[in-house]
């Protein structure tokens, strides 16, 4: 059993799943009565369940610091910005530089609704996974 199975088992389920979608309020009108609802992302149950095991992850691996994912992207020339991760050729990086990736990703979600879903629907995520299974 290797380090990241607990992040990798999930290539497969990813690949198979919708992984979520927005959901936005085409049923009300915006009056007092029927006020309209913010729109949000609605997650499928496998992506709670990575985000959950992510954040296992990285609490039994506090030695990897993933929480300066910010640092460890810099330090690997990279940034934390949408574009430029996905751009990223992650084929020569290392674990943890990966692990800083997702944990970006992840963290985006906190400050914009539904960047977390681009980064699975684009592939980034799948990707990542992959690399991780390839550092294996």
């Amino acid at each position: 059993m290797s380090e990241f199975d607990i992040l990798t088992k999930y290539i497969p389920m990813i690949q198979s799943d919708n992984v979520g979608e927005w959901v936005i309020d085409k049923e009300n009108d915006g009056t007092l009565e029927h006020p309209i609802h913010m729109p949000f992302v609605a997650y499928s149950e496998i992506v709670n369940n990575f985000i959950k095991d992510f954040y296992n992850f990285e609490e039994s691996n506090k030695d990897m610091g993933l929480t300066s994912y910010g640092d460890i992207l810099k330090a690997n020339g990279l940034e934390w910005d949408m574009e430029l991760m996905k751009n990223a050729d992650v084929s020569s990086l290392n674990a943890q530089c990966v692990l800083a990736l997702i944990m970006g990703a992840v963290r985006a979600e906190r400050f914009c609704d539904g960047a977390l879903l681009d980064f699975f629907k684009c592939g980034c995520i799948l990707k990542w996974l992959e690399r991780l299974k390839s550092i294996e």
